[in-house]
């Protein structure tokens, strides 16, 4: 086997495996959840009886029983919000200029790993130890951001959104989310806006999404310094094989959304069907489009609509 062909294989390994780490994640913070907000005496809305709330208000459903679903459990607010964000984004990216908007992003997506290292340790360490993890997170990252300090932060972020924002929303709901995004994924890299917004996020060395090298010696590479090169939407012939966050983070939420309705093994059906799911993305990439980019989503969105079908 050539070396090329190696280096190929191994960041679709490694892709895998850093998915894999993601929803094992999952599975080890949501458990934590409920019993921290008891111990706590912490009271939050929990998931609505109701398999998908379109919108927020009262509810009644087929037993005649009425039920209120808060904005955060309903679909089509959930949705507007997600909509609205990449619309700004793309809105801020496409009118501000890039040297304008480099602090201010990177500190955003710094506070953002923070909290994803916090929420992913307070339930294991005493409190002022998850602070102090998760601000060394962040500011190690604002200040040196090496590739595997970036995937491991980034991984920890969606992780942590998952298991906390699944606890709110039913699974329909979550499956409903990832087919729409599924759909605008679609569009967006068929119609090259997400190539765009990558390429323009990756100036700014804040890219929402896992950088997998072909060379294991490059994962200790800068951001700050290398962030530049590493996307170019022109050549398959790149020296990185990119994931975008919401490939993990959205599943990581049906993960989760599905262990707070129905436990822990329905939960890993999803998990699995979702890492099938990635990897038939790879497969479909490989031997069809020969490493062009392609949408993560309607492929992992099909898996595990199966997999929700089955549970």
């Amino acid at each position: 086997m050539s070396t090329k062909r190696q280096a190929k294989l191994n960041t679709v390994y490694l892709g895998l495996l850093l998915f894999v780490v993601a929803q094992i994640l999952i599975l080890l913070v949501a458990p934590r959840i409920d019993p921290f907000l008891d111990e706590n005496d912490i009271d939050i809305p929990t998931q609505p009886s109701a398999p998908i709330a379109w919108w927020p208000g009262e509810v009644t459903l087929p037993s005649g029983e009425v039920i209120d679903v808060p904005a955060n459990s309903a679909l089509g607010p959930i949705l507007i919000y997600i909509f609205a964000a990449v619309a700004v984004l793309g809105l801020t990216l496409y009118k501000i200029p890039l040297t304008a908007l480099k602090v201010l992003l990177r500190l955003l997506f710094a506070l953002l790993f923070s909290w994803g290292a916090f929420i992913a340790t307070v339930f294991y360490v005493p409190l002022p130890l998850a602070v102090a993890i998760a601000v060394a997170f962040g500011a190690f990252w604002f200040l040196i951001p090496l590739v595997w300090l970036h995937n491991l932060v980034l991984i920890l972020a969606v992780s942590s959104l998952g298991a906390v924002f699944g606890r709110f929303i039913t699974p329909w709901t979550a499956m409903a989310i990832i087919l729409a995004l599924a759909v605008y994924d679609f569009l967006a890299v068929r119609f090259r806006f997400m190539l765009w917004m990558a390429d323009k996020l990756s100036q700014v060395n804040a890219l929402p999404a896992l950088i997998i090298p072909k060379n294991y010696s490059e994962w200790n590479l800068n951001l700050k310094k290398h962030g530049e090169k590493m996307i170019d939407v022109n050549t398959t012939e790149r020296g990185y094989s990119i994931l975008g966050g919401g490939d993990i983070a959205f599943p990581c939420l049906l993960t989760a959304s599905v262990y707070f309705a129905q436990g822990f093994k329905p939960a890993a059906i999803i998990a699995v069907l979702g890492l099938a799911g990635l990897a038939s993305v790879y497969a479909i990439q490989a031997i069809f489009l020969k490493g062009k980019p392609m949408p993560a989503l309607p492929p992992i969105a099909a898996f595990t609509l199966v997999g929700l079908l089955i549970i």
